[in-house]
């Protein structure tokens, strides 16, 4: 699930691999990318305008559009790769891999970037079907709550957590409300990786997250504010640490805290 930056060099010019850019804007991939690489603009791509998340659907276009077929391997870069990764796996596709570098480290090591669009040919690729055992919708965390078998992992920051703030940047939202989804632990992914952007190995995530109780017996769900950080914390849960019992709550904050009739604590 994880390619390192000399293998992905190797294989720029490989049509069995396609590189995806997932952003929460298009500037920074208009700027520099990897060459080949199409962007998944998460707002616009990915969600509707009231944040939740596009119908299958949009999706099957959206990869098809990516040049992606039943072959392709589909490594993820950008802002929030592991969101990318973890979509397309809850689609049914499997040969999906993640960047093991930032895309700072990338360039810093005189790898090639490109600020020119890709153009790949569009395929008639018709996704496999959803996988209900990586996601989790609003009615699911709600049944959570009281749920003592299941866990909700918050993996916004404290900031967030408490209540100070909407989205991450620190900014607030028309309409929506904050602070965190009652009986959810407040689990920060900031350790999981080191200053090249890989992941870290195995104990020290286990270490990162251990308010997570990875080896409890109790299921997971995460979330975050928009799904990049609950899909990684999700990613290294899954494919790192070997648990097999976690959702993504890919609504997340976005959807939660804008949807007055669900239940909100602050601290």
């Amino acid at each position: 699930m994880l390619v390192e930056p000399g293998w992905l060099e190797e294989h720029l010019d490989d049509p069995g691999v396609r590189i995806v850019h997932v952003d929460v804007a298009a500037g920074s991939y208009d700027r520099a990318h990897i060459p080949g690489a199409v962007l998944w603009n998460i707002y616009e791509d990915l969600r509707r305008p009231d944040f939740r998340l596009v119908d299958p659907a949009a999706i099957e276009r959206l990869v098809q559009a990516s040049g992606i077929d039943a072959q392709s391997t589909v490594v993820f870069t950008g802002y929030a790769p592991a969101l990318g990764l973890w979509l397309l796996q809850a689609h049914g596709h499997r040969h999906v891999a993640l960047l093991n570098c930032s895309l700072g480290t990338w360039q810093a090591q005189g790898r090639p970037v490109t600020s020119d669009a890709a153009s790949p040919v569009v395929t008639a690729y018709r996704l496999p079907g959803a996988n209900p055992t990586l996601r989790a919708r609003r009615e699911d965390v709600e049944r959570a709550i009281d749920d003592p078998s299941t866990r909700i992992l918050d993996v916004r920051s404290e900031a967030e957590y408490r209540g100070d703030r909407f989205w991450p940047s620190g900014g607030q939202q028309a309409g929506g409300r904050t602070g965190h989804v009652p009986t959810a632990v407040n689990v920060s992914i900031d350790g999981v990786l080191d200053d090249l952007g890989s992941f870290r190995d195995a104990s020290d995530l286990a270490a990162a997250l251990t308010a997570a109780d990875v080896s409890g017996p109790a299921g997971l769900i995460t979330y975050c504010t928009i799904g990049g950080r609950a899909a990684t914390a999700w990613f290294v849960l899954t494919h790192l640490l070997g648990r097999s019992d976690v959702r993504v709550y890919d609504g997340s904050w976005a959807e939660w805290g804008l949807d007055l009739a669900t239940p909100v604590e602050r601290t």
